[in-house]
């Protein structure tokens, strides 16, 4: 570790103690940046860096609501609003017992250079709440996001902050939420994205991550004049993200095997088509089902159940040629990152953020297969939920094509950027790199504008 990335990183872990989720962001984004810096002395002196690091405004606060039962429950809220240089706060809420203030400020760092690379106008933000939506009826969750809501509304608005979905936080949240914002504010405005269509919504929106997951790994695949014709690809996860990664890649002729949930995963040799999607999307979205009925539903699948004891996890290890990582952070260790390359994966492209450990990294990089981050290759979710900001400000919905080739097109500029980026740069066909520095220099250009602020 050089001086430079040894002095900010004793910094950061100062003055955030506990947070090794944020620790880890910052690190792999310091260590890219390192050349800019020397580049650039006028970042250095104006403190661009250690500003981008440190939040400018963090929201905490307490959640009661009343379950079925009558008792009292208590959760904590958050909104960490990151870095509002190029427009309005926009990242996701998220509900899940993990969520604490180090994996938010993880996140938020992670959306400022994402929503950067994106070519829309917005800041980076994110939030959430301990709250564990599984297992809870629709009026449980309805008087939690009513009571969550009262409180948020106080900071966020359309040319403030702009939150959207994110895990545990689907459109039957996003409708109650906005439902509250819309009685206490006594406004309709497009203050969430992730919206119904019949109140504001964008089409595309719910499939967004997923096939900007795919468009990436297309772009990096051209770069070796190959398709994702006959591909067969391990995908993770069972929500939004990994059912439209595995609709995408049918559609660009590709074949999904692989399918997972916190209990364990899915192997369906076959592949999953588009009937055993449906009843997946069934399952998950609608029966709110776990993921081990897939095999008693198709025969020649196997369910694996998960084995905390093992050293890591076998969904990665079986052969193919692209990954998906779509379920949440950290889930690839660097074993998992061994065994994707040894059972011939030469494409990974990151629907989840930041879901391989940097050591994990380092063995991608190392053997030089073409692996997308998730700053750059899940951007299209809130890509397309900057489209819907603009369609409502507009008061206007496009068609699917036109949000779709929008979505193409942003996912497009964004492997440009970062393929250019880490050419320019000194590491030709780093993405990890490419996508760092071309999120940042965009930010810093703008802050140095902006003035000490």
């Amino acid at each position: 570790m050089s001086d430079f990335v040894s002095s900010i990183m004793e910094q950061v872990k100062a003055k955030n103690p506990a947070q090794p989720e944020f620790h880890q962001a910052v690190m792999e984004v310091v260590e890219s940046l390192e050349v800019v810096i020397d580049r650039h002395p006028e970042y250095r002196n104006a403190k661009i860096l250690e500003r981008i690091i440190e939040p400018e405004r963090v929201i905490m606060f307490r959640v009661p609501w009343l379950n079925d039962q009558g008792e009292v429950q208590v959760n904590r809220g958050f909104r960490i609003e990151m870095n509002s240089a190029l427009g309005p706060y926009k990242g996701g809420l998220r509900f899940h017992p993990s969520v604490n203030l180090g994996i938010l400020k993880f996140l938020a760092f992670e959306q400022v250079f994402k929503n950067s690379l994106t070519t829309l106008p917005m800041g980076g933000g994110k939030g959430g709440s301990d709250f564990d939506p599984k297992g809870k009826s629709d009026n449980e969750v309805m008087k939690f996001c009513q009571s969550f809501m009262t409180e948020l509304c106080r900071h966020i608005g359309p040319d403030t902050d702009v939150p959207a979905g994110d895990i545990g936080v689907g459109g039957r949240e996003i409708g109650f939420m906005f439902g509250q914002y819309k009685r206490v504010r006594n406004e309709f405005t497009g203050v969430l994205t992730g919206k119904g269509l019949n109140w504001g919504g964008s089409l595309i929106r719910p499939e967004a991550t997923g096939y900007g997951a795919v468009y990436f790994a297309q772009e990096m695949l051209a770069t070796r004049n190959e398709t994702l014709e006959g591909k067969t690809c391990l995908v993770s996860g069972s929500g939004n993200v990994a059912q439209y990664t595995v609709e995408k890649l049918l559609d660009l002729g590709a074949k999904s095997v692989t399918l997972s949930d916190s209990s364990g995963y899915i192997y369906d040799p076959d592949g999953i088509d588009r009937n055993k999607l449906a009843w997946v999307m069934e399952l998950k979205n609608v029966r709110r089902g776990r993921i081990s009925e897939y095999a008693e539903q198709f025969k020649n699948a196997t369910y694996y159940p998960l084995d905390a004891t093992m050293g890591y996890n076998p969904l990665w290890d079986h052969k193919a040629d692209c990954a998906f990582p779509s379920a949440t952070q950290n889930e690839i260790n660097q074993q998992d990152a061994k065994n994707l390359v040894g059972k011939g994966v030469y494409v990974v492209s990151e629907g989840a953020n930041m879901p391989t450990v940097p050591e994990g990294v380092e063995v991608f990089l190392e053997k030089g297969i073409l692996y997308g981050p998730g700053k750059a290759a899940n951007a299209g979710g809130v890509a397309v939920s900057g489209l819907e900001m603009s369609q409502n400000s507009l008061r206007l919905g496009w068609t699917r094509e036109e949000v779709d080739n929008r979505l193409q097109g942003i996912m497009k500029s964004i492997h440009q950027a970062a393929f250019e980026a880490a050419e320019r740069f000194g590491t030709p066909g780093n993405y990890v790199n490419g996508a760092n520095i071309a999120g940042f220099i965009k930010v810093a250009d703008t802050m140095m504008d902006q003035g000490i602020v």
